[in-house]
């Protein structure tokens, strides 16, 4: 990696400095005021650095090539609200002959998207042709993507039905599965499948990410026999399932209480030398968990640790809170000893609960070890103490 790169990734990547710990211990309204002030706008002043450099670094062809700076860069500004920073760093790109290049515009269009500034991925869509970058199906499937991201369902198929004429674009497969996308997050499921029905009458085969899209909204909202004929459509039309087809059908059959054919459904994944992931292992876990059934979890949790997977946080927020509502707090503490070794932020009320529960079975040694566990963390923003017995 360059120099340049080097200097550029640390600062894009850099975390603000806080506030010294000293301003945060005064006591007056009146010096807590200067306090949240200060921070606001040093942590302004870094930001508008941050936008500085960048423009400046973007003189570099080089740097106009490395997607990620400019993905971690916008994701940064648009965490913090700062949308005028975020138009004045990507409108600068204009500048440059590397718009003319469909991918390049793409970017802009996706990143305004992603920040959820969708009229201005809108605005760049149309400036195309003066930017000397034709206009075409793949500019177009960014456009629809950004809309996506932007949560602008309805604007995403009001583009797709009027834009595709006037601009002299053949939507191709992809635009259509965007689109089923967008209808299904709206809830406007009828029209989603009046779409997947149509894709036959107008030449396109749905593909695996049609069938998934479909699979999940049916699965998710309980229409569970309608899942399964769409299913049965993708098996007829040799697209092979996969561990996210699995995934949908594995929470669909626990979320209509089948979870004995889940296990049955996750085996037959394994015959298929498809490896379940995390969400798998999930899927049937909140089965086991909702049904009380400590043995079960006990087992899948183990074969989840045996596996080329790790447990997530969803995991251990499903698995805590069974064990220790069942009085079994040498287990709720093994998990909180795992999740506090793999960082996951869990709530101060999850862990508040294992400690209290093993000191009340005059498990101290335990009860202190996990507090000294959490204490001991630098990635979790609360402290715990040992309770108060009388």
């Amino acid at each position: 990696m360059s120099s340049l790169c080097r200097r550029v990734r640390a600062i894009f990547t850099r975390v603000p400095s806080k506030p010294s710990a000293n301003f945060c211990t005064t006591e007056t309204l009146g010096n807590k005021r200067l306090v949240k002030n200060t921070s606001a706008s040093t942590t302004e002043t870094q930001l508008q650095k941050l936008v500085d450099e960048f423009k400046k670094s973007s003189k570099s062809s080089r740097f106009r090539h490395n997607q990620s700076i400019y993905r971690r860069t916008v994701a940064r500004l648009a965490g913090a609200k700062k949308f005028s920073m975020i138009e004045d760093i990507l409108e600068d790109q204009k500048q440059y002959y590397n718009i003319s290049s469909q991918g390049f515009a793409m970017r802009l269009i996706s990143l305004y998207g992603q920040s959820g500034m969708f009229d201005h991925a809108q605005k760049v869509f149309d400036e195309l042709p003066e930017l000397n970058c034709p206009r075409t199906v793949s500019s177009f499937n960014a456009l629809l993507k950004a809309g996506v991201a932007s949560k602008k369902y309805d604007k995403v198929v009001e583009i797709f039905k009027e834009l595709p004429s006037r601009v002299s674009i053949e939507p191709d497969l992809v635009s259509y599965n965007i689109v089923i996308k967008a209808l299904c997050e709206m809830g406007s499921l009828d029209d989603a499948l009046s779409m997947f029905h149509e894709l036959d009458n107008i030449g396109k085969e749905p593909d695996l990410v049609t069938f998934n899209t479909i699979l999940n909204v049916l699965y998710r909202n309980g229409q569970f026999s309608e899942g399964d004929k769409i299913w049965a459509m993708m098996e007829s039309k040799n697209v092979v399932p996969d561990v996210r087809s699995y995934n949908t059908k594995l929470r669909g059959m626990v979320l209509d209480g089948r979870v004995s054919e889940a296990v049955q459904l996750m085996n037959e994944m394994k015959s298929k030398h498809i490896i379940p992931d995390v969400f798998s292992y999930n899927a049937l876990l909140k089965g086991f968990c909702d049904g009380k059934n400590l043995e079960e979890a006990k087992e899948w949790y183990g074969q989840l640790q045996e596996s080329e997977c790790n447990p997530d946080l969803v995991t251990y927020q499903m698995l805590i809170p069974l064990f220790f509502e069942a009085d079994d707090f040498d287990m709720a503490f093994e998990l909180c000893s795992e999740a506090i070794n793999q960082e996951m932020r869990l709530k101060k009320e999850m862990f508040t609960q294992v400690v209290n529960g093993l000191v009340k079975q005059d498990k101290d040694e335990k009860a202190c070890k996990l507090v000294e566990l959490i204490n001991s963390t630098k990635y979790l923003k609360y402290k715990l103490e040992l309770p108060v017995v009388d």
